[in-house]
């Protein structure tokens, strides 16, 4: 049996549906998910009028939390990135909006920054956490 997971996600400006479906495919796949397993989904909030975004997650019928940067920057996360610090406020999207959705303290990555180039040259990131435990 699967275990809920949380998905963080990330992409260019005009990353499109096709590109991000793909990112997620190859993450859940690493995780050993499925689409049902996601309990939650989540992105930063300069991404809330991503069409891509928007579409992914009514595609899989989720709802998609985002995180302000100065709440995301708290995340401490394996591979901080200055370049998305600069372009965003924080040094991580997808794996501090994946490791917040699944509950903060005591969850932990299963995927940590899966990198996709698509075919259209639009870049996203998808990580992957496994819900922290209930008290």
């Amino acid at each position: 049996m699967s275990r809920p997971v949380a998905v963080g996600l990330g992409c260019d400006r005009g990353t499109p549906l096709p590109t991000l479906a793909q990112a997620l495919a190859e993450a859940l796949q690493q995780a050993g998910a499925r689409p049902a397993d996601v309990a939650g989904a989540a992105s930063i909030t300069l991404k809330a009028d991503e069409p891509g975004l928007l579409a992914l997650a009514a595609q899989q019928g989720w709802r998609i939390h985002f995180y302000a940067p100065a709440e995301l920057a708290e995340v401490p996360v394996p591979n901080p990135s200055e370049v998305v610090r600069r372009h965003t406020g924080t040094p991580s999207v997808s794996e501090a909006a994946a490791l917040l959705a699944a509950g903060g303290a005591g969850a932990r990555l299963l995927v940590e920054k899966h990198k996709l180039r698509g075919a259209d040259g639009r870049h996203a990131t998808v990580s992957i956490a496994a819900l922290a435990p209930r008290p």
